[in-house]
């Protein structure tokens, strides 16, 4: 959801949560004889600061170690450069303030590629796409079918503008997932609209496809790329996190992290890098 498009005003009134931030906690050590994979700066030399919230299955934090598709991904490429992962917890919409402030080195959490975002922070390119699943008993995957049944979604997706117009009084419009998931369950509404990924990880016992193409839902028709942010300055770290995203794609070893979250390999399959507008 991440902020799946978080405002750039929303920015600046969430800049003062960022002082508020948890602390950092680190986790794992280098070795002396390691030989990093590229030369860049960070915010605190041999370390890489992350800002994240938890947003299982992208990220969770587990004591000091971050978790998850994102968590095992910014690990992997901590590893070939030779730091030391630091955690720095926040609020939701305080992550991005913290990037674009210089306090962190990247934010992890399944942040899309905005055209919004790319203003005020670097977006490295593309580590998997985002896909709108539709969340239900029968394993519903045509959107078109959802008129007259009582729909839940999440505030913040791509979606929910053209959910709106098409399902109109049948679409209701929660704030959290957890909301949502608590009436899916207690049958207070028919189906639940989430990405593949949260609704696959927090609905055992439904069914979770990914929405068929719909020209009246353009989310539908393009799944959203997710990225790292990273502040707009460091110029040498993101060209160092795209090569290192590149080589986990060539490997094969984006695709197994993938799937060891629980999501589909098929998830890495990004195309070529593009912004939502």
């Amino acid at each position: 959801m991440h902020l799946r498009k978080t405002l750039i005003c929303a920015a600046a009134l969430a800049m003062a949560g960022t002082m508020a931030a948890c602390g950092g906690a680190s986790d794992s050590t280098v070795s002396a004889n390691c030989t990093p994979a590229h030369d860049f700066s960070t915010v605190n030399k041999g370390t890489l600061t992350v800002a994240l919230y938890d947003l299982p299955p992208f990220s969770k934090l587990d004591g000091k170690s971050i978790s998850g598709v994102d968590g095992d991904l910014i690990n992997a490429i901590a590893k070939k450069e030779c730091l030391t992962v630091t955690a720095k917890p926040a609020a939701t919409a305080a992550v991005i303030p913290m990037v674009q402030a210089g306090r962190a080195d990247v934010a992890v959490a399944d942040w899309y590629r905005t055209a919004e975002r790319a203003k005020i922070v670097a977006l490295s390119d593309p580590l998997y796409t985002d896909q709108m699943a539709i969340i239900s008993k029968s394993g519903i995957t045509d959107i078109a079918t959802l008129k007259g049944k009582k729909v839940g979604t999440v505030d913040g997706y791509l979606w929910v503008g053209d959910m709106k117009k098409f399902l109109g009084g049948d679409l209701k419009v929660y704030s959290t997932t957890l909301n949502m998931n608590q009436d899916l369950k207690a049958g207070r509404i028919d189906v639940g609209i989430d990405s593949y990924g949260s609704g696959k990880f927090n609905n055992k016992n439904l069914k979770v496809e990914v929405a068929q193409s719909n020209p009246n839902v353009a989310a539908s028709q393009e799944g959203a790329q997710a990225s790292f942010p990273v502040p707009l300055s460091n110029k040498k770290l993101l060209a160092a996190l795209n090569e290192d995203i590149a080589e986990l794609h060539k490997s094969g070893d984006l695709a197994k992290i993938l799937t060891k979250n629980g999501l589909d390999a098929s998830a890495a399959d990004t195309g070529a890098p593009r912004l939502i507008e």
